[in-house]
């Protein structure tokens, strides 16, 4: 494992959270369609969370474990290798689903659903503050 690359992909990963957290919208903006508001919020929201992929997938790579056939399936095999807890597994895999309506236009974008992830406190819908921490804990293992 190239431990210079997953440093760098812990510190975009750590601008984009902080880039949300920076430009955290309020209601008006999102409903108003506030398109920077928008493009800024979910282009950082699926960076954050493509970056979970590719820092999940680093370390899975360094095991003995085959690789995985899905974005999901990093998580699950990050959980079963104890890297993150079943609750972040599970959050990061609702994040990739997330991430695949918002660049692949699935389907239209629910800005409500994209307020509540950026909103503090709302339980397994607060994506992105769980994306830092738990994927750093995991490559500190590794680094």
């Amino acid at each position: 494992m190239d431990k210079v690359v997953l440093a760098a992909k812990l510190e975009s990963l750590r601008r984009c959270v902080g880039r949300i957290e920076q430009k955290r919208p309020c209601w008006s903006d999102l409903r108003a369609g506030e398109p920077d508001i928008q493009d800024i919020i979910v282009l950082n929201l699926t960076r954050a969370v493509q970056l979970c992929v590719d820092i999940g997938s680093h370390i899975v790579s360094d095991s003995e474990l085959p690789a995985p056939q899905t974005m999901g399936e990093v998580f699950s095999m990050l959980e079963g290798l104890g890297a993150i807890s079943p609750t972040t597994s599970l959050q990061l895999r609702k994040a990739v689903g997330f991430r695949n309506v918002a660049v692949h236009a699935y389907q239209a974008i629910n800005w409500g659903m994209v307020y509540s992830i950026c909103e503090i406190n709302k339980g397994d819908r607060f994506i992105y503050p769980i994306l830092t921490p738990p994927m750093s804990q995991a490559a500190d293992q590794f680094l």
